[in-house]
């Protein structure tokens, strides 16, 4: 199993969320805690998830990013995803989740 990484960055009203590694159940888990501490710290109303260094990408990990849009659309905030390779965008995509986050 890979090691996950997140670092965080407050750009322009959005916090830029960069995860590196593989996105499954156990570490969705971490992930949404320390994305939501961030978040509710960074005084910002967007996000922005960079998932250029994410080589594997489960239906949890569209349930972080689902619950997230929830958080942040409910502030009026929107949700954007750069940098996902070929393969996590597929399951993005598939999972109807691109119809309501943009790219």
């Amino acid at each position: 199993m890979k090691t996950l990484e997140v670092n965080f960055k407050a750009i322009d009203n959005a916090l830029v969320v960069k995860i590196r590694g593989e996105i499954d159940s156990q570490s969705a888990t971490r992930l949404r805690r320390k994305i939501d501490i961030e978040y509710d710290c960074a005084n910002v109303r967007n996000m922005v998830f960079d998932l250029s260094e994410v080589d594997f990408m489960d239906s949890s990990g569209i349930g972080l990013i689902i619950g997230r849009y929830k958080r942040v659309s409910a502030l009026g905030g929107v949700i954007k995803i750069k940098g996902a390779n070929k393969t996590v965008r597929r399951i993005i995509e598939l999972s109807g989740l691109g119809r309501i986050v943009k790219f």
